[in-house]
């Protein structure tokens, strides 16, 4: 796990290298031999030295969440954290220099370990990432980051970091002054003895010391009651309360800790991170946000639901049918993932604009320094856009992505199944239409499936796989393969209208729409679901995907259905507007005005066409009706068998339409109420509002049996 050696020099060297893991962690294990080897090295004579590394390609991975998530004792958790900053402050001043080696990257608990050594150097490896992301899963450093950080670099410096969970490269940590060196791969050892030699040879009274631990210390940059310090201490408080609505209590907290932290000592500020820390890992945001970012999120990505028995797939020749801004995403994606792309469209110059997107994507790229002419050269040549079907020959899938018509998606089916090999898969990307109806126009219906990409593909990582009736295990198997090939993150969930994304997406939307043919205000509305956590209000976020899209969506399905449709307020709210001729962001008007100049703001014709009423509601009303509409839906969807996993539902969520991570999904919403009470909420709710809100024999079980969707 630790492995040490002592070298005639006197430097021990404590190697991590934890077995049957690809990367260290720090659980009760590493740490309780981590806490012995440090008593052993500073109590041991015969070691002048400390050089820390790893045999493994990384340092430290961070924290082990399984680990953290075991208790819910406040008390032991505080022991824990307390052990840990007892053992790195022995570290710092045991009066032997600490040097710390880094081959790759240092994020979390393993960054906070590296900042206890006196001395910092690391691999100048490109693929190699440092930083303190806890707060991306509802967490904060809790190994003294709020308290090291800080001291070590500023404040300033160090709330951007910790606040937004950066990681950064080799040679930007550097420049931030928190390593000390970025060496060439491999020498970074070299490095750390040349570095731990000379301070062995230093007088007793020139003896390494961390800066805090100096007297006369200051803070970089100023101190807490600094008036530069005080102003963007209340800059970061406002700039967090803006993005979260005090949602997240992990950066409120963590900004509780340096301001608290730093206005002590060391060792004070690092009990008041620990008193926090375990504030935050017990709140029910940092619970939902592990299981699901972490935990849901990496079952999903390891393909849990892939059918057993089933060959891995490997590809190399991609196929995809429509150059508009889905196909091109998904042909720059799968070029990206070195795959050969043919990308079809009826116009050669079409099929060339698709090219041009990867191209500008590229060129963006270029601008920030990600990436070689030579990377982008070699991408390019992997696409290859054309009008002939005939270069579909050889392609292991075909995704089809062109316009939402059924006579089209049959059409183009027909010619690319005409040249495709036996075995190859026909994937459709539509995001609504049934995938056992577009299947009917296939010879090969077995090997038809839907894998709903989402827009833009090269920065929304989720793909809904929507397993058809007759869709096999092989198929599906075999196309997660593509989504594990493309890095992205797969759900998978059964044919119906809309799927399961679409449908309850558009449930938060039409109660938007709802709510102002109640006579809500709009801006109340739109603030609602920002309060409520949601990335953008339902207001705005219908001008982005367009009235008449969802105009068109209800006119076919009420088609289709006949006297089984059923639908709701809020798509009278979009027909009208469709007929106002706002149909949204893309006419430059909708219920917001996009002036060409300056920002979008409300239509002041919404009060006309839907006047305000005279009592407007509390907001809180409104946030809950929009978080319950959608978790009733997807209950909803787990009664009809659309999904089949509490995990898919959540992570599809989050990934798919910006639900809220603090959330954790409809479903962790539904367990974290509880069954019973979410029951009462509806029924409440349904009596208001509507059926929309009624809830499904499922629920009523589960209120009755005691069950929830992550337990018994």
């Amino acid at each position: 796990m630790i492995s040490v050696t002592v070298e005639a020099s006197g430097i021990a060297v404590l190697s991590w290298d934890m077995a049957g893991r690809s990367q260290n962690v720090l659980n009760a294990e590493s740490c309780q031999m981590l806490c012995d080897l440090i008593d052993e090295a500073a109590a041991d004579g015969a070691v002048k030295g400390i050089l820390m590394t790893s045999a493994k390609r990384d340092f430290i991975a961070g924290g082990d969440l399984e680990w953290l998530s075991a208790t819910d004792d406040a008390a032991v958790l505080f022991e824990r954290v307390m052990r840990l900053h007892r053992a790195l402050r022995k570290l710092e001043n045991c009066g032997k220099p600490v040097a710390m080696a880094l081959p790759g990257s240092a994020l979390g608990g393993g960054l906070e370990l590296a900042l206890a050594g006196h001395y910092r150097v690391a691999a100048d490896n490109p693929k190699a990432r440092f930083g303190l992301p806890e707060v991306t899963l509802g967490l904060l450093p809790g190994g003294g980051g709020t308290q090291r950080l800080p001291r070590l670099i500023g404040i300033q410096k160090a709330l951007p970091l910790l606040l937004e969970g950066k990681r950064l490269k080799a040679a930007d940590t550097l420049k931030a002054g928190i390593l000390h060196a970025v060496v060439a791969p491999g020498g970074e050892q070299e490095a750390a003895r040349a570095w731990l030699h000379d301070a062995m040879l230093a007088a007793p009274s020139e003896r390494v010391q961390q800066p805090w631990d100096v007297k006369g210390y200051k803070v970089p940059g100023g101190a807490v009651a600094s008036p530069a310090v005080q102003q963007a201490i209340m800059a970061a408080n406002a700039l967090v309360h803006a993005r979260t609505w005090g949602n997240y209590p992990a950066p409120h907290n963590i900004l509780s800790c340096v301001y608290e932290g730093l206005i002590t000592d060391i060792d004070t500020g690092l009990m008041t991170e620990a008193r926090y820390f375990v504030q935050t890992v017990l709140s029910p945001e940092a619970k939902a946000m592990i299981r699901t970012l972490f935990f849901s999120m990496g079952e999903a990505n390891k393909l849990a639901a892939r059918p057993a028995g089933v060959p891995q797939q490997k590809y190399t020749k991609v196929g995809v049918l429509g150059a508009g801004m889905m196909g091109a995403g998904i042909a720059y994606k799968a070029a990206q993932a070195g795959l050969q792309v043919v990308l079809i469209d009826r116009a050669q110059a079409d099929a060339d604009k698709g090219k041009a997107y990867s191209q500008a994507l590229l060129e963006k790229q270029a601008a920030h320094g990600q990436g070689t002419p030579e990377q982008a050269a070699a991408l390019l040549a992997r696409i290859t856009p054309t009008t002939d079907y005939a270069q579909l020959a050889g392609c292991d899938i075909v995704i089809e992505a062109v316009f939402e018509d059924r006579a089209l998606k049959a059409a183009v089916n027909a010619r690319a199944e005409a040249v495709l090999g036996a075995d190859a898969i026909y994937a459709s990307n539509t995001s609504t239409l049934p995938i056992s109806g577009l299947a009917e126009a296939s010879a090969r219906p077995a090997q038809f499936i839907g894998l709903h990409f989402f827009s833009p593909v090269d920065k929304m990582p989720l793909v809904e796989v929507i397993v058809g009736k007759q869709t096999s295990a092989a198929t599906l198997a075999r196309s997660l393969d593509l989504v594990q090939a493309l890095g992205m993150t797969p759900i998978v969930v059964n044919d119906a209208r809309g799927f399961y994304t679409s449908r309850v997406f558009s449930t938060y939307v039409l109660e938007g729409l709802a709510m102002l043919a109640e006579g809500v205000a709009p801006a109340l509305i739109d603030n609602a679901g920002l309060q409520a956590g949601m990335p953008v209000g339902p207001l705005a976020l219908t001008d982005e995907v367009s009235s008449e899209l969802i105009h068109k969506i209800d006119r076919q399905t009420r088609l289709d259905l006949g006297a089984a449709y059923q639908g709701r307020p809020g798509h009278a709210v979009a027909a009208r507007m469709v007929e106002l001729g706002r149909i949204g962001k893309k006419a430059g008007q909708g219920y917001y005005d996009y002036p060409e100049a300056g920002k979008k703001r409300l239509w002041p014709g919404l009060a006309e066409h839907f006047p305000r009423a005279a009592a407007q509601p509390d907001p809180a009303q409104l946030v809950e009706r929009l978080i319950a509409v959608q978790a009733v839906e997807a209950v909803r969807c787990m009664e009809e068998g659309v999904l089949t996993t509490a995990r898919d539902a959540d992570v599809g969520a989050i990934l798919g339409w910006g639900f809220p991570a603090f959330r954790g999904g409809p479903l962790s919403e539904v367990d974290r109420d509880g069954a019973a009470a979410f029951l009462a909420r509806c029924e409440r709710l349904a009596a208001s509002h509507g059926e929309r809100f009624a809830p499904p024999a499922l629920l009523r079980a589960m209120a009755q049996s005691g069950k929830t969707f992550y337990g018994a």
